[in-house]
């Protein structure tokens, strides 16, 4: 389990022989209590005292589940919020669907095999642990507001955080590389905050896609009558930046015409409006960002060599999203949090396999693409739980067959890989009677030790004096393997 620390698990339900018999067989590792609705409404506390809640829904009455579906709300609002497990009728499937849509981690058919349940409880419990990291990662980041919006716990990231706050103060000129999406402006910004010019605006452009002449009046300014339509006089973003600083997103798409005198706003502090001799004044910070090769550009006579070099003062990479997954589940979690505020939801997580989903998803848009794909979810999703369905289908689709495999091949072989271990610890690594415990034969068990890997000296999960298994554990064993 990755703990000395049992598994705290309340079983809720009618039937409390049934909860006795569960908490007596699920052996070492869990603490489990059976909780009637009356200790329930004496100890309110409870839910913050558990790490997992089995919720019995078999001994309602047919097509009557609104006690359940009670409890199950008012656990997802606890602080705490431990994730629960449904019990229900093998039969009633749409039972089934209609708990998870109200954000069961999962569910078990009545009465449970012993083996499956242990198991579907620990990743819960694994689950749980995981978010609780996830929303003090984020808590500390949103705490420490020294990068703006920026998230990331990454290497890579905590590597550019760092860089960041060494240049934030130091007034000097900074070019932020990186794929459409990844978050540039986002750094600029973070960089701006950091800076003594904090107090003045950061005022942002983007020169993508626009015609020269459009981007030099808004660089510049111009003069009433300096083209057709210059009505009145209009002060550029230039002198809005003065005492700030400016940022000039995608600067590869300046044109060379342009080139030459932003550099020499850059040398010689001065510039006039279109269509005035007027000399201004101006005092900036310039950050550039772009999401091409301008050094490529610079070769091919595209880019000025001079200029370049007046940008490229301190160069920031931003790695695209693909490159730090780690991050992926951080910052789907704190969009989720930002668009269940926005839209009045109550969707408080993601389901198992949309967070795989998410995670093996390439993200051609970064982290912008991300956020869009959560904010949609949020809207679709009607319960406390995104699952995968309520994914963009292009993450559904790429998805589908590496998640598949996941669950055959990795998580069959954790499981077994499990069982196999704490058998031949149990009984002190004699593979006869551990062969005869599971119920195969002894040539099969040296067999699977070879494959799995196992061997006597390894420290995860030791057990402490052993206890009689289940004989759910050895039918579950046989049909596993």
């Amino acid at each position: 389990m990755g703990s000395d620390r049992p598994i705290q698990l309340s079983l809720l339900g009618e039937d409390s022989g049934l909860a006795a018999a569960i908490a007596r067989n699920l052996g070492q590792g869990f603490d489990a209590r059976y909780l009637s609705d009356f200790e329930g409404q004496r100890r309110p506390d409870w839910k913050d005292q558990c790490d997992v809640v089995l919720l019995d829904f078999r001994n309602e009455a047919a097509g009557n589940h609104e006690r359940g579906f009670t409890l199950m709300d008012e656990i997802h609002s606890s602080p705490s919020r431990p994730p629960i497990v449904a019990l229900c009728d093998e039969d009633d499937r749409p039972l089934m669907m209609q708990v998870l849509e109200r954000g069961a981690y999962d569910t078990l058919a009545n009465p449970p095999n012993i083996a499956e349940l242990r198991l579907i409880l620990q990743r819960a419990h694994k689950m749980r642990t995981a978010e609780k990291e996830l929303e003090r990662l984020r808590a500390e980041a949103r705490n420490e507001g020294k990068l703006h919006e920026l998230l990331g716990t990454s290497s890579a990231m905590q590597e550019l955080f760092a860089l960041a706050q060494k240049i934030g103060p130091c007034d000097v000129s900074v070019l932020i590389t990186g794929e459409t999406g990844t978050g540039k402006e986002l750094l600029a910004r973070a960089i701006h905050q950091m800076s003594g010019r904090a107090a003045r605006s950061m005022v942002a452009f983007s020169c993508a896609n626009l015609p020269e002449n459009l981007i030099e009046a808004e660089l510049f300014g111009h003069e009433k009558g300096a083209f057709t339509g210059a009505i009145s006089s209009r002060r550029g973003r230039l002198e809005t930046a003065d005492q700030g600083t400016l940022f000039l997103d995608e600067i590869g798409d300046l044109g060379l015409g342009l080139q030459p005198k932003l550099l020499r706003v850059l040398q010689e502090r001065t510039f006039e409006r279109l269509g005035s001799n007027t000399t201004i004044n101006v005092n900036i910070r310039l950050i550039c960002a772009t999401n091409r090769d301008l050094g490529e550009m610079m070769q091919q006579g595209q880019f000025r060599d001079d200029l370049y070099y007046r940008l490229n003062v301190v160069q920031m990479h931003l790695p695209p999203l693909r490159e730090r997954r780690d991050d992926i589940p951080l910052l789907a979690q704190h969009f989720l949090h930002m668009s269940a505020q926005q839209f009045n939801k109550k969707v408080k997580r993601f389901s198992q396999p949309a967070l795989h989903a998410l995670e093996e998803y390439a993200w051609p848009g970064n982290v912008r693409e991300l956020e869009n794909a959560v904010q949609r979810s949020v809207v679709l999703s009607e319960g406390h739980t995104v699952d995968v369905w309520h994914l963009p289908s292009a993450i559904r689709s790429s998805c589908d067959v590496a998640i598949a495999t996941r669950s055959y091949e990795t998580e069959v072989r954790q499981f077994k890989r499990r069982l196999l271990l704490r058998t031949l610890r149990e009984c002190g690594w004699r593979k006869a009677e551990s062969a005869r415990s599971l119920g195969v034969a002894r040539g099969y068990l040296h067999r699977l030790i070879n494959q799995l890997e196992i061997n006597e000296h390894e420290e995860e999960k030791r057990p402490g004096p052993a206890i009689s298994r289940p004989p759910q554990d050895a039918i579950a064993a046989k049909q596993v393997m």
